[in-house]
């Protein structure tokens, strides 16, 4: 089948969740542009010592990618060893980009809207002579929003469901000890914008990686990205839904907070290319949604510690 060049690629970062890749499969297979793209998948390999159970999952989900033809062209790529999710889409996200300039990325926990592929790729294009912007994201949080306009939000990255360019992503920096140091040099009052405000503990985020207690990749990304003042955009409604808040995913635990009644199926009204600002008004709302998590997140972790006690 004859795919569009000028579209971006998709790259789908699979493992072992069978149902949550086919959802994700299913989804991007009924978008408008599915049959113009190109799809890699890059399908993670057992880690070692795994038993019956996870090699059984991994194998299931690989048949699931390898069972028809998702998008214009699918071009699968199997590890034999495990390489972690981290590792596996910055590597994956690194060759891709490369070779077609621009990319949209995608987790097989990310359903997505009929809609998705054409404002990534309409976002994609238009902003590819702004250096200002570095991410182009399409989940939204679900809070209240009036308006059909896309907006900008300084230092704004997103890991469900976003895409970036060749330009853009030659400043990601894998260093966390390097992008430590680059943060500590800052005054406070950096500090506190790369918070979120205080909104949202990120500084902690970095520094739990450096000494082992996540394996994330967003957070280095994110730090990059506020480095080198870059610009995010974000839709006035989500185009994705992340379905891995069920406790199978490898960062994520179970929870509703995040989920969307309904997703946005047509394109958006995008912000001019020239002129890129902070959306103050929506960035105060980033700020608040994120203060409200607050008490739900602790309420979770409480009733995970009780349970585990079985109290």
């Amino acid at each position: 089948m004859n795919v569009n060049e000028s579209l971006a690629p998709i790259a789908l970062f699979v493992y072992n969740r069978p149902e949550h890749t086919l959802q994700t499969l299913q989804a991007l297979e009924y978008n408008d542009l599915a049959k113009e793209s190109i799809l890699y998948v890059f399908c993670d390999g057992p880690k070692f010592g795994a038993g019956e159970k996870e090699l059984k999952a991994i194998q299931e989900t690989r048949n699931i990618v390898k069972s028809k033809s998702w998008c214009g062209r699918t071009i699968i790529k199997e590890s034999e060893e495990n390489m972690g999710l981290a590792n596996s889409i910055i590597e994956g996200v690194t060759k891709t980009v490369n070779q077609h300039g621009k990319i949209i990325v995608l987790e097989d926990d990310i359903v997505t809207s009929r809609g998705f592929l054409n404002y990534m790729n309409e976002a994609l294009e238009k902003y590819n002579n702004n250096i200002s912007c570095m991410s182009i994201n399409a989940y939204l949080p679900p809070f209240k929003n009036k308006g059909d306009k896309a907006f900008f939000i300084e230092n704004g990255t997103s890991t469900w469901g976003w895409g970036t360019w060749k330009r853009a992503w030659k400043y990601f920096n894998s260093d966390a000890n390097y992008l430590l140091r680059r943060l500590k040099s800052l005054p406070s009052s950096e500090l506190k914008r790369f918070n979120w405000h205080n909104s949202y503990n990120y500084f902690k985020m970095l520094n739990d990686f450096i000494n082992g207690k996540n394996n994330s990749w967003g957070i280095r990304w994110y730090t990059s990205v506020f480095l080198k003042n870059g610009f995010g955009l974000f839709p006035p409604y989500s185009f994705v839904q992340n379905i891995g808040h069920d406790g199978s995913g490898e960062h994520c635990g179970e929870t509703n907070l995040f989920h969307h009644k309904e997703l946005k199926l047509h394109n958006v009204v995008l912000p001019p290319a020239i002129g890129i600002a902070n959306n103050i008004k929506m960035h105060n709302k980033f700020i608040s949604y994120n203060k409200s998590l607050r008490p739900n997140l602790i309420k979770r972790l409480v009733l995970r510690i009780l349970n585990k006690h079985g109290k």
